[in-house]
């Protein structure tokens, strides 16, 4: 299971919800609330350190945007245990 599709596990309770969303679905489209993307966003800079700013949001609509998006900023962040 995706990083963000656990999250939204975590998020909603619900894994059968989750694990039924496809990844190219609108999730706003799915049923999930502002109010849960907000709480994904937040879990997202919380357990990745990556900032999501309001206009990253803009573009993030389906659980690929977000994992294509952490992906691209996880690989972009220095690794201080790099020589």
């Amino acid at each position: 299971m995706s990083t963000i599709r656990e999250m939204l596990v975590e998020l909603t309770g619900l894994r059968e919800f989750a694990e039924g969303i496809g990844d190219d679905t609108d999730l706003s489209a799915s049923g999930i609330d502002s109010g849960d993307l907000v709480r994904l966003v937040l879990l997202i800079e919380q357990r990745t350190g990556t900032e999501v700013t309001a206009e990253d949001v803009d573009g993030l609509v389906t659980l690929a945007d977000y994992e294509r998006f952490v992906a691209a900023r996880s690989a972009a962040l220095p690794n201080p245990g790099a020589a």
